[in-house]
């Protein structure tokens, strides 16, 4: 049983994967699970959310993502127009469509409730659906939770992410086990992973759908970088990403640093669109999607030889590099803070570059170490539960830090004393020690410490 990287690269809305795409998965599933005479008996939905979805929900936009889903929407194939008009009529109306015909009020302020003591925070991004009929019945019920990058499971402890079964023909653990296995056949990490890939798609099935994943990425840095004006949420935060860019093109002096700037436009753009709802790549989650895309544009526009070859590697070895951070640890920054998100992009991201750049197996492996190893404690703290004080900022530091750890990497030929296994324990464990105010509750940190303005 293996993950794709596919399932680690999602295309989405922003402006948490953890807290809008989940949500909106979860919502979508519940009705699709009841048959549709059930659905027409429907009188109520009510939605009970625990943990940081409660903590965080408002600020992270959870109400659109359930309001989607239940309207029968995916984070995927969702329509910028759809988007804010089943919201809007939501909103204004106070009526809900679902499944075919059906009909019902549904309150955003009466039907979706937080859950806000303490023992919420034990049954971390917990979230509870119920619909009754006219009687108060119930009809159907069910338990989904939240666990990091878009992913759900059910009350049975099943990830509907996972597909069971697939015989890939490299199967891998722990990244011990992926660089001996690579070894004893003569391959690269990203050969390998094309191989284990090609168990339920064709070659150019996996070209292609690399490549579109790139072109919404590129797309959400163009979006980004062509947006002016606030931020919602109340922050009153001026979106910069398009007075970046116009500075950069009208600049007379060169730096040999000058790639660091537009490293980080690429990747505030990205983050920005992110924080306004806008399309969106997980990668591994929406907290942290600037950084891979903004070190795939650094290698497209600043290395010579960059080519099509290069993309589908990049992407190959940081999808599995994410792969085993799913796999071993988390991706969530309600279990483990932003090293899970943030942390484990930067590590995917000098990973893909190694590879990109033609870093062997050791290097790889060694720029992914420092990558994560640098962002070991890394709290997840958001101001207001918004997504975007201190995260839009941070995902430009950690896209530099992901080509400085791929570029030390490659000049010390791969030698390390950590290994990546080693680095990937010790994020988890520092998770599990860290407080719940520093999990994405927006109780402690930057959170409490900044003043609204």
């Amino acid at each position: 049983m293996m993950y794709s990287i596919f399932d680690i690269f999602k295309i989405g809305i922003g402006p948490s994967s953890s807290h809008t795409v989940a949500p909106m998965r979860a919502a979508k599933l519940f009705i699709d699970k009841m048959p549709n005479k059930s659905i027409e008996k429907i009188n109520k939905i009510e939605i009970s959310l625990f943990g940081s979805l409660a903590y965080t929900g408002k600020g992270h936009n959870i109400e659109k993502g359930l309001i989607l889903g239940l309207s029968g929407y995916r984070p995927d194939t969702i329509t910028s127009k759809d988007n804010k008009a089943t919201y809007d009529k939501v909103l204004k109306k106070s009526i809900l469509k679902i499944g075919i015909k059906k009909v019902i009020e549904f309150d955003i302020d009466k039907h979706i409730l937080f859950n806000f003591d303490q023992k919420s925070l034990q049954n971390s991004n917990k979230m509870i659906f119920e619909a009754f009929d006219l009687q108060n019945k119930v009809l159907s019920s069910d338990v989904f939770t939240s666990i990091g990058g878009g992913f759900i499971k059910d009350k049975k402890d099943d990830s509907f992410d996972i597909k069971d079964k697939i015989d890939v023909p490299f199967q891998y653990r722990s990244c011990s086990e992926l660089i001996k296995i690579c070894s004893k056949n003569n391959l690269a990490i990203d050969e390998l992973a094309f191989k284990n890939e090609q168990a339920t798609r064709d070659q150019k099935s996996i070209k292609q759908r690399i490549f579109n994943i790139w072109s919404v990425m590129d797309e959400s840095i163009k979006s980004g970088i062509k947006a002016k004006g606030y931020l919602r949420g109340g922050l009153k935060l001026r979106r910069r990403a398009y007075q970046i860019h116009k500075d950069l093109c009208s600049k007379k002096n060169v730096d040999n640093l000058e790639f660091m700037d537009w490293v980080n436009l690429y990747a505030i753009a990205v983050n920005e669109e992110n924080a306004a709802g806008g399309k969106i790549v997980t990668a591994p989650t929406n907290g942290a999607a600037g950084i891979i895309p903004s070190v795939m544009k650094y290698y497209l526009d600043f290395i010579d030889d960059s080519n099509s070859d290069g993309i589908v590697r990049f992407f190959l070895v940081a999808g599995t590099i994410g792969i085993l951070y799913k796999m071993n640890a988390s991706i969530s920054g309600a279990e483990v803070g932003c090293q899970g998100e943030v942390g484990v992009a930067c590590s995917m991201a000098a990973g893909g570059l190694a590879s990109a750049l033609g870093a062997s197996n050791k290097e790889i492996e060694n720029a992914a170490e420092i990558a994560m190893e640098h962002n070991l404690g890394l709290t997840c703290d958001p101001v207001k539960g918004l997504v975007q004080i201190p995260c839009i900022e941070r995902n430009a530091m950690g896209a530099i830090k992901s080509i400085n750890a791929a570029r030390i990497s490659m000049i010390g030929k791969g030698d390390h004393k950590v290994s990546l296994d080693d680095v990937i324990k010790t994020m988890m464990e520092t998770g599990k020690d860290m407080q719940n105010i520093y999990k994405e509750t927006s109780e402690g940190g930057l959170a409490v410490n900044v003043t609204e303005c």
